[in-house]
């Protein structure tokens, strides 16, 4: 299953990209500002829907997963939602 990470420069406009359809199948909030986007699509269509849902001033940044990132403080829940979709780093 693809996850992309997704970096939004203003936190508060999570909100909207959370609650909204789009290309995915879900989106987490793992910190303020910071999106863990399930999708079957490409990064490139993820970053474009979510790109469409911010204010033209808003930075993003948009990345595919292909291995579970080392992750610390983030949001309850966030770490088995990982564990569940991509596989552990290579060592």
């Amino acid at each position: 299953m693809p996850v992309c990470l997704a970096w939004l420069g203003d936190p508060a406009a999570a909100a909207e990209v959370v609650s909204s359809p789009g290309p995915w199948r879900e989106v987490r909030e793992a910190a303020p500002g910071l999106l863990l986007v399930d999708t079957t699509e490409t990064t490139s269509r993820v970053f474009h829907e979510i790109k469409w849902l911010l204010p033209d001033d808003c930075a993003l940044l948009v990345a595919p997963l292909e291995r579970r990132p080392k992750a610390r403080g983030v949001a309850a829940g966030t770490v088995s939602w990982l564990r569940s979709r991509l596989p552990l780093p290579e060592r």
